[in-house]
């Protein structure tokens, strides 16, 4: 694709205090070997160097990066702001602790059809150490419901899109991207594409593992609201993680008969119009043979 025909790739990076990172953020962006990106780092008033460090990329000559610092009300009214100041067709979003893989952006441009295109991704501790492929799976709407299985740092974004589904909750803290794309899902057509693209860290600080009581509320919050519907999966790993206060990533959380004999009431708490289908998920999920199993495992 020559550079008069490329469209424009828009990239907002929201951080506070993310100084241990974001120079390896940054410079994935700058190592693209995409010919028109528009780079804007949306910084809430960091104490702790990471303005130092974005002065001094501010200072560059033909670096690519616009960067403004003053207080908002999270990441995602970080990013409605920084989408508000691009001017991309394609446009998304890179956290802080996040990097993209060589040609990312060419690789999602070139492939691009619909309104959302996502890849392949890792996990990376916070060394930077290779975990695990993320779970990344084919669009399938009412899977999205049980995980979220778009790894964002490997996600693109039709700009017309975003701005028609009003771009991100500000309300949300925690789920802000997983949201998105339920409500993406309603209305627009997401595709996986071929290709790794990007690298997401799993620390104990981020948000993700260091505040999971309210990942799991407000994970409810937004199944509710686009579903209807709590499914058992996400009951079962909170009553878990109340247990034993496992991250669920690092420490995997211990299949538990007491658990899931809890997870009956609190699922048909959580689902108060939707009680028949949530016990028949419930009683789908233990057959004869599992539930003998987990017994003899206690």
């Amino acid at each position: 694709m020559s550079e008069p025909d490329a469209p424009i790739v828009s990239i907002i990076t929201p951080c506070y205090n993310a100084a241990k990172f974001i120079e390896q953020t940054i410079e994935s962006v700058l190592a693209q070997d995409y010919p028109r990106i528009e780079y804007i780092v949306m910084d809430a008033g960091s104490t702790d160097g990471t303005v130092e460090i974005l002065k001094r990329y501010g200072q560059r000559v033909n670096q690519r990066v616009t960067w403004f610092s003053q207080p908002d009300r999270g990441a995602a009214d970080a990013i409605n702001r920084g989408f508000a100041l691009s001017h991309g067709e394609i446009f998304t979003y890179l956290n802080a602790d996040d990097a993209y893989l060589p040609g990312a952006v060419s690789t999602a441009v070139r492939s691009f059809q619909g309104d959302v295109v996502y890849g392949n991704a890792w996990w990376i501790d916070e060394a930077g150490t290779r975990l695990a492929p993320y779970p990344v799976h084919d669009f399938d709407r009412e899977l999205l419901a049980r995980e979220c299985f778009i790894c964002q740092p490997a996600s693109f974004i039709r700009r017309e899109a975003f701005e028609n589904i009003g771009g991100m909750d500000p309300d949300l803290t925690l789920t802000f991207d997983y949201e998105l794309w339920m409500r993406m899902a309603k209305t627009y057509d997401l595709r996986r594409i071929e290709g790794t693209l990007a690298l997401s860290r799993m620390h104990r600080s981020n948000k993700s593992l260091g505040q999971r009581a309210g990942v799991f509320r407000e994970t409810f919050r937004i199944l509710r609201r686009h579903y209807g519907y709590v499914p058992f999966q996400w009951i079962y790993a909170y009553l878990c993680y109340r247990a034993d206060g496992r991250d669920q990533f690092f420490e995997p959380f211990q299949p538990s008969m007491l658990r899931y004999l809890e997870s009956l009431p609190k699922g048909l708490a959580e689902n108060p119009s939707a009680m028949p289908r949530y016990f028949a998920e419930w009683f789908r999920v233990m057959s004869w043979g599992g539930l003998l199993r987990r017994i003899g495992s206690q």
